[in-house]
């Protein structure tokens, strides 16, 4: 397959994710898939207590965004992610930019950029 389709990747903020969905319509690109996720980087850990007892939150909640890409450019879609993304705090999130080798459209059976 081409390498003209790739997989944007982003972990953001969840409460960034109504921004990122409309940045990614807005470049043209408007299919995602959306996880919860929990990780940690470079954000702090935090204290916190429940029931007198203190205990230390290293995992912080986050959202994964994957949008598949192939006819739009790439660096349109990273763009579009990281500004709708950005606050200019600690933990706003990365971007990953992967190949995809491969794709098949389950309904039509349409491969390669077609089924994206």
């Amino acid at each position: 397959m081409s390498d003209d389709v790739e997989m944007v990747m982003a972990i953001v903020r969840r409460e960034k994710v109504g921004d990122v969905k409309a940045a990614l319509a807005e470049v043209g690109a408007p299919s995602l898939t959306v996880t919860e996720v929990s990780g940690r980087g470079s954000q702090p850990a935090k204290t916190e207590q429940w029931r007198g007892e203190e205990y230390t939150v290293d995992l912080h909640e986050k959202a994964k965004i994957e949008c598949v890409v192939a006819d739009v450019p790439t660096t349109d879609v990273v763009e579009a992610i990281r500004d709708a993304a950005h606050t200019g705090e600690k933990g706003d999130g990365k971007v990953f930019v992967l190949p995809v080798s491969h794709a098949v459209q389950i309904r039509t059976g349409k491969e390669g950029p077609e089924a994206v």
